[in-house]
Protein backbone atom coordinates (compact mmCIF):
# COMPACT_ATOMS: atom_id res chain seq x y z
CA UNK A 1 0.00 0.00 0.00
CA UNK A 2 1.34 3.38 -0.94
CA UNK A 3 0.52 6.83 0.21
CA UNK A 4 -1.20 7.47 -3.13
CA UNK A 5 -3.57 4.54 -2.51
CA UNK A 6 -4.46 6.06 0.83
CA UNK A 7 -5.11 9.43 -0.80
CA UNK A 8 -7.36 7.81 -3.40
CA UNK A 9 -9.80 6.86 -0.61
CA UNK A 10 -10.07 10.45 0.64
CA UNK A 11 -13.51 11.98 0.18
CA UNK A 12 -14.88 15.46 0.80
CA UNK A 13 -16.31 14.25 4.11
CA UNK A 14 -12.85 12.99 5.16
CA UNK A 15 -11.24 16.32 4.31
CA UNK A 16 -13.93 18.26 6.20
CA UNK A 17 -13.61 16.00 9.27
CA UNK A 18 -9.81 16.33 9.18
CA UNK A 19 -9.80 20.13 8.85
CA UNK A 20 -12.49 20.53 11.53
CA UNK A 21 -10.64 18.11 13.86
CA UNK A 22 -7.27 19.88 13.53
CA UNK A 23 -8.99 23.28 13.82
CA UNK A 24 -10.77 22.29 17.03
CA UNK A 25 -7.53 21.00 18.53
CA UNK A 26 -5.81 24.29 17.67
CA UNK A 27 -8.70 26.19 19.29
CA UNK A 28 -8.30 24.03 22.41
CA UNK A 29 -4.59 24.85 22.57
CA UNK A 30 -5.14 28.60 22.24
CA UNK A 31 -8.36 29.10 24.21
CA UNK A 32 -8.53 28.17 27.87
CA UNK A 33 -11.36 25.77 28.52
CA UNK A 34 -12.39 22.40 29.86
CA UNK A 35 -11.23 20.29 26.91
CA UNK A 36 -14.54 20.46 25.04
CA UNK A 37 -13.04 21.62 21.74
CA UNK A 38 -10.10 19.22 22.04
CA UNK A 39 -12.41 16.27 22.67
CA UNK A 40 -14.57 17.25 19.67
CA UNK A 41 -11.42 17.56 17.56
CA UNK A 42 -10.24 14.08 18.55
CA UNK A 43 -13.71 12.64 17.84
CA UNK A 44 -13.66 14.36 14.44
CA UNK A 45 -10.22 12.90 13.63
CA UNK A 46 -11.32 9.41 14.69
CA UNK A 47 -14.42 9.78 12.50
CA UNK A 48 -12.12 10.84 9.65
CA UNK A 49 -10.12 7.63 10.10
CA UNK A 50 -13.27 5.48 10.01
CA UNK A 51 -14.61 7.24 6.91
CA UNK A 52 -11.31 7.12 5.00
CA UNK A 53 -9.67 3.80 5.91
CA UNK A 54 -10.73 0.64 4.12
CA UNK A 55 -8.34 -1.72 5.91
CA UNK A 56 -6.78 -2.01 9.34
CA UNK A 57 -3.40 -1.09 7.87
CA UNK A 58 -4.81 2.13 6.43
CA UNK A 59 -6.41 3.05 9.73
CA UNK A 60 -3.11 2.48 11.56
CA UNK A 61 -1.27 4.61 9.01
CA UNK A 62 -3.82 7.41 9.31
CA UNK A 63 -3.66 7.23 13.11
CA UNK A 64 0.13 7.54 12.96
CA UNK A 65 -0.17 10.54 10.63
CA UNK A 66 -2.65 12.22 12.98
CA UNK A 67 -0.42 11.64 16.00
CA UNK A 68 2.56 13.14 14.16
CA UNK A 69 0.46 16.18 13.23
CA UNK A 70 -0.71 16.55 16.83
CA UNK A 71 2.88 16.31 18.09
CA UNK A 72 3.89 19.02 15.60
CA UNK A 73 1.03 21.24 16.81
CA UNK A 74 2.04 20.58 20.43
CA UNK A 75 5.64 21.47 19.58
CA UNK A 76 4.52 24.75 18.00
CA UNK A 77 2.37 25.50 21.04
CA UNK A 78 5.24 24.79 23.47
CA UNK A 79 7.57 26.95 21.37
CA UNK A 80 5.07 29.82 21.54
CA UNK A 81 4.73 29.33 25.30
CA UNK A 82 8.50 29.48 25.81
CA UNK A 83 8.78 32.68 23.75
CA UNK A 84 5.79 34.36 25.40
CA UNK A 85 3.90 34.71 22.13
CA UNK A 86 0.54 33.40 23.23
CA UNK A 87 -2.80 35.17 22.91
CA UNK A 88 -3.61 37.68 25.63
CA UNK A 89 -6.31 35.44 27.07
CA UNK A 90 -3.74 32.87 28.17
CA UNK A 91 -1.24 35.22 29.81
CA UNK A 92 -1.88 37.71 32.59
CA UNK A 93 -0.10 40.85 31.49
CA UNK A 94 -1.36 43.19 34.22
CA UNK A 95 -0.58 43.07 37.90
CA UNK A 96 -2.36 44.39 40.94
CA UNK A 97 -0.13 46.61 43.02
CA UNK A 98 -0.38 48.08 46.49
CA UNK A 99 -0.28 51.57 44.94
CA UNK A 100 -3.53 50.73 43.13
CA UNK A 101 -5.12 49.61 46.39
CA UNK A 102 -4.69 45.85 46.06
CA UNK A 103 -3.24 43.74 48.85
CA UNK A 104 -2.89 40.01 49.35
CA UNK A 105 -3.19 40.32 53.12
CA UNK A 106 -5.25 42.36 55.54
CA UNK A 107 -3.58 45.54 56.78
CA UNK A 108 -2.79 44.76 60.43
CA UNK A 109 -0.75 47.89 61.18
CA UNK A 110 -3.58 49.25 63.38
CA UNK A 111 -2.50 46.63 65.97
CA UNK A 112 0.97 48.13 66.42
CA UNK A 113 1.53 48.96 70.10
CA UNK A 114 -1.80 47.41 71.19
CA UNK A 115 -1.88 45.26 74.31
CA UNK A 116 -3.82 42.08 74.91
CA UNK A 117 -4.00 39.00 77.10
CA UNK A 118 -2.67 35.59 76.09
CA UNK A 119 -5.53 33.06 75.97
CA UNK A 120 -3.56 30.08 74.55
CA UNK A 121 0.08 29.62 75.53
CA UNK A 122 2.52 31.03 72.98
CA UNK A 123 5.11 28.36 72.07
CA UNK A 124 6.03 30.66 70.25
CA UNK A 125 2.67 30.72 68.39
CA UNK A 126 -0.49 31.27 70.39
CA UNK A 127 -3.69 33.28 70.65
CA UNK A 128 -4.14 36.70 72.22
CA UNK A 129 -7.35 38.55 73.06
CA UNK A 130 -7.19 42.18 71.89
CA UNK A 131 -10.32 43.87 73.26
CA UNK A 132 -12.54 40.88 72.48
CA UNK A 133 -10.85 39.99 69.18
CA UNK A 134 -8.75 36.80 69.31
CA UNK A 135 -5.81 36.66 66.93
CA UNK A 136 -3.03 34.19 66.32
CA UNK A 137 0.29 35.82 67.22
CA UNK A 138 3.97 34.90 67.39
CA UNK A 139 6.42 35.65 70.19
CA UNK A 140 10.10 36.28 69.53
CA UNK A 141 10.94 32.72 70.48
CA UNK A 142 10.03 32.72 74.16
CA UNK A 143 7.14 30.84 75.76
CA UNK A 144 4.41 33.11 77.08
CA UNK A 145 1.91 31.66 79.56
CA UNK A 146 -1.84 32.14 79.59
CA UNK A 147 -2.91 35.35 81.34
CA UNK A 148 0.26 37.26 80.46
CA UNK A 149 -0.23 40.73 79.04
CA UNK A 150 1.58 41.25 75.74
CA UNK A 151 2.25 44.17 73.42
CA UNK A 152 2.43 44.09 69.62
CA UNK A 153 5.96 45.07 68.64
CA UNK A 154 6.13 44.10 64.96
CA UNK A 155 3.80 43.49 62.00
CA UNK A 156 4.98 41.57 58.92
CA UNK A 157 2.10 41.11 56.49
CA UNK A 158 -0.42 39.10 58.50
CA UNK A 159 2.17 37.97 61.07
CA UNK A 160 1.75 39.73 64.43
CA UNK A 161 4.78 39.61 66.75
CA UNK A 162 4.30 40.23 70.47
CA UNK A 163 6.42 40.56 73.60
CA UNK A 164 5.32 40.07 77.23
CA UNK A 165 4.82 43.19 79.34
CA UNK A 166 3.48 41.75 82.60
CA UNK A 167 1.96 38.60 84.07
CA UNK A 168 -1.46 38.22 85.61
CA UNK A 169 -1.44 35.37 88.09
CA UNK A 170 -2.47 34.42 91.61
CA UNK A 171 1.16 34.67 92.78
CA UNK A 172 1.14 38.44 92.32
CA UNK A 173 -1.74 38.98 94.73
CA UNK A 174 -0.50 39.90 98.21
CA UNK A 175 -1.82 37.62 100.88
CA UNK A 176 -2.93 39.12 104.13
CA UNK A 177 -0.88 37.43 106.79
CA UNK A 178 -1.94 38.40 110.31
Amino acid sequence: MTFMELLSNVSIISIILFVVGIGLIIVEMLEPGFGFFGALGIVSLIACIFVTAETVMQSLLLTAIFFVLLLILLGIFLYLVSKGRLPGKLILRESETVEQGFSGTEDMTYLMGKTGEVVNICRPVGNVDFDGVKLEVVSRGEFINVGTMVEVVEIEGNRVVVKPISKVSDNNVKKDVT
